[in-house]
């Protein structure tokens, strides 16, 4: 394993001291960079992504958050490999939160969210690796004399080719620290490497936090601690925008080590809840044990607000009800009345996918000291930005006199997003004069998150004489995140359609409306792992298989004409004005149904598809694209006669395009089914006058060991590896679920139209 070292910020910065170095940096511009030797090598420049000591040691600027995905190490092999660095004397340095200089494609502001990183860093981070080879390139030429096309890097050297002599990159520091490359029109043209050249690119890494993460060596939110800090839990409505009516201290206040009871002003009514602190009671004392306790003795009298009205039981069933009914048609091919109305069979079938919460092992964990300029924020954050915006709204201060240092995450799935957490730590420092940690328990995360929203479905298909699907309707419901900025917010908008809705891949069929009807939000709904996807791709997954069935047709040959093998499917024919399209260019990345029935036909090859299997087992197929990966997933399920089930193999083909780090995707869509795994079998949120019922893993299960599924295959499609970086993080969870129902149904007939499974089998 190379030797990575994880560089503090005060290492990097004190790292130079008296020795020479070089470094490279971005300017913000999209697609521009600066390509400029820092003459003051004693000083380190906090924009930089790339510095070369004098001793040859390497450090690359990670501006992404690692939250178990693999990101800091991805993002350094993109940047290593064109540099030519040897990867054993390569450290990693984290970049604070600060969009102007860390973010040097320009696209995503340090958000690590929406599977992007790869494929928005892949050529920014090459080029910078590029400039600084040539950079060494230049100074090696010099030294010897000679022209730049004499001299040549490969593997931490620069060699010259007339006489085979070379300099270790360290001996160069000294010259290439004074070359000043011009910028603009006037910048050299970068020789990036041919692929075939590529040694770190495209080849299995491990993740350079492995060890730290398996030894206990690695600093999440809760390991930070600072002097003079305190430490703090509140007391939250249990209630969505609910408010302290009174509360008594007394007895929390008695507990050792708790030093002051607070109360955190709950957001005015007229204040959307965005990503805000929304106000609770606050016990804030030394250590975590007694601020616990002291929060357990408290006694708090709630207004609840309108929001009690809101009940799991009655919701639900206005959900279902706005489905049946329809309303804005958000994309519309040929006339689906019509076509259902001449069709010799005509299928119609409902589905429902609960709230889910996300139940990352690390609960949210924030420390703020707002007593210091700039504000210092150190948080287990996926969004260091937002973090900024927030914080300093909540102190009412400027964003620039915010800083916000991000530490290792354990696990993310868009929670973490939110930086509710550190607003509440920053008007707690604020209030106190000391520095707080807010921490958050698992209960306080399962029944005041951000909840993955609750949809209903209405699937309704025609089939013609020959079994060909000739018409199909989606017409879904659901509470919208919009609704966090804007309570009357009755649909859905561009994002959440183009979450799997509107751009489902069944090209082939002619005749297509999509619709969205209302709901109101009553409950905090946020960013999960692969969002609306997950209930997008189960209900039209699940439907194939039923219109399969009616058509006395094999699923597979029924999926596979659906889609068809078109280069590409476009939406903007079909009338679709709102298509969010993971926020890239349609003309760079293009829905292609001929990508989604390839990866459908290898993992039915890879897993077996068509033979017989014993009496009790099933295998089940489904397809989705989502964030530009196209991924087909089959399970193999043995439904056991006490109505239990288990699951023995898993295959999962994915084609993402151009990737980085294959390692890294098997172990995303290993995790991936186990994920969806939690979905499908356990995943339901429920609430019961405006409350969430519940609290911990002992109602919220997720997979244990014992119901995992045992042989998780990833097959990676090569066929379409020269396109452009898609994402692979979320991809692998939608056709998971899907595909395991699809399953249960070979092996018993039983079909299940309402997650969790649950017992559904047993009755």
């Amino acid at each position: 394993m190379a030797a990575i070292v994880n560089l503090s910020r005060r290492d990097f910065l004190k790292g130079t001291g008296a020795a020479t170095a070089l470094v490279i940096g971005a300017n913000v511009l999209p697609g521009a960079l600066m390509r400029e030797a820092h003459a003051q090598a004693t000083e380190a420049q906090p924009n930089l992504f790339v510095k070369i000591a004098n001793d040859g040691k390497v450090t690359i600027t990670c501006s992404r958050v690692e939250m178990g995905q693999g990101v800091r190490t991805g993002i350094p092999m993109m940047l290593a490999d064109e540099l030519e660095a040897d990867w054993n004397r390569v450290a990693i340095w984290q970049a604070p939160g600060d969009a102007d200089k860390y973010d040097p494609a320009g696209k995503d502001g340090q958000n690590t969210d929406g599977s992007r990183s790869t494929r928005h860093h892949l050529d920014v981070m090459r080029e910078l690796g590029a400039g600084a080879r040539y950079t060494l390139e230049m100074a090696a030429a010099q030294k010897w004399g000679v022209n730049i096309q004499d001299v040549y890097a490969k593997h931490h050297r620069i060699y010259n080719s007339r006489n085979g002599q070379s300099f270790d990159y360290g001996e160069l520091v000294d010259v290439a620290a004074g070359i000043n490359i011009p910028a603009g029109e006037a910048a050299p043209k970068l020789r990036l490497k041919d692929k075939s050249q590529w040694k770190y690119i495209g080849k299995d890494m491990p993740v350079v936090d492995n060890y730290d993460m398996s030894t206990g060596g690695a600093n999440y939110g809760a390991d930070i601690s600072i002097p003079g800090m305190k430490i703090a839990v509140i007391a939250r409505s249990p209630v969505y925008r609910g408010k302290v009516r009174s509360f008594d201290a007394r007895e929390a206040l008695k507990v050792q080590g708790v030093e002051k009871v607070v109360e955190i002003p709950a957001l005015a009514d007229d204040k959307p809840a965005e990503f805000r602190a929304l106000g609770g009671i606050a016990v804030i004392g030394t250590n975590t044990w007694s601020v616990l306790e002291g929060r357990r003795k408290l006694k708090i009298s709630w207004d609840l607000g309108p929001n009690r009205v809101h009940s799991s039981r009655t919701y639900d069933n206005k959900l279902r009800k706005s489905a049946r009914k329809g309303g804005a048609v958000v994309r519309n091919r040929g006339d689906f009345d019509r076509a259902v109305k001449g069709a010799a069979k005509v299928v119609e079938k409902e589905y429902f996918v609960p709230y889910f919460i996300h139940t990352p092992m690390e609960p949210p964990a924030a420390i703020v000291d707002a007593n210091v300029r700039p504000v210092k924020v150190w948080a287990s954050t996926q969004s260091p930005n937002e973090c900024r915006q927030y914080v300093a709204e909540a102190l009412g201060v400027e964003k620039a006199d915010v800083e916000c240092w991000t530490t290792l995450l354990g696990g993310g799935f868009g929670r973490k997003s939110k930086p509710d957490f550190a607003c509440e730590a920053a008007i707690l420092s604020k209030m106190t004069g000391s520095p707080v940690r807010v921490q958050w328990t698992r209960e306080d995360e399962i029944q005041n998150g951000y909840y993955h929203t609750v949809s209903a479905h209405v699937m309704k298909a025609g089939l013609d004489s020959r079994g060909k699907v000739v018409a199909w309707k989606h017409s879904g419901s659901w509470p919208s995140i919009l609704g966090l900025w804007n309570p009357q917010q009755k649909t859905g908008f561009g994002i959440e359609y183009g979450l799997g809705m509107v751009d489902v891949g069944y090209d082939n069929v002619p005749n297509i409306r999509i619709e969205n009807g209302e709901a109101d939000i009553h409950i905090r709904v946020g960013w999960y792992r692969s969002v609306n996807n997950i209930q997008h791709a189960y209900a039209q997954n699940c439907f194939a298989y039923e219109l399969a069935a009616a058509a006395g047709r094999d699923p597979l040959e029924m999926l596979l004409e659906m889609i068809g093998d078109a280069d590409n499917m476009d939406l903007a024919k079909d009338g679709v004005k709102e298509y969010w399209n993971y926020g890239d260019p349609v003309e760079d990345w293009p829905v292609m149904p001929v990508r989604l029935s390839n990866v459908l036909k290898t993992v039915a090859q890879k897993a077996g598809y068509g033979k017989k299997l014993p009496k009790g087992h099933g295998l089940g197929l489904a397809v989705h694209r989502s964030f530009h990966s196209y991924v087909a997933t089959a399970v193999h399920v043995v439904v056991h006669d006490d109505g239990t089930f288990s699951i023995p193999q898993v295959d999962t083909a994915i084609d993402c395009g151009r990737y980085v780090n294959p390692e890294g995707i098997r172990k995303q869509i290993e995790g991936a089914a186990i994920y969806g795994n939690s979905i499908a079998r356990w995943g339901r949120i429920t609430t019961k006058r405006g409350a969430v019922e519940q609290s911990n893993f002992h109602d919220y299960p997720i997979t244990r060991i014992s119901d995992a599924p045992l042989n998780v295959r990833v097959h990676i499609v090569e066929d379409f590896v020269n396109l452009r970086p898609c994402g692979v993080g979320e991809p692998g969870v939608p056709p998971y679920t899907p595909a395991l129902i699809n399953a249960i149904y070979e092996a018993t007939g039983k079909r299940i139209y309402e997650l969790p499974i649950g017992d559904k089998i047993k009755v």
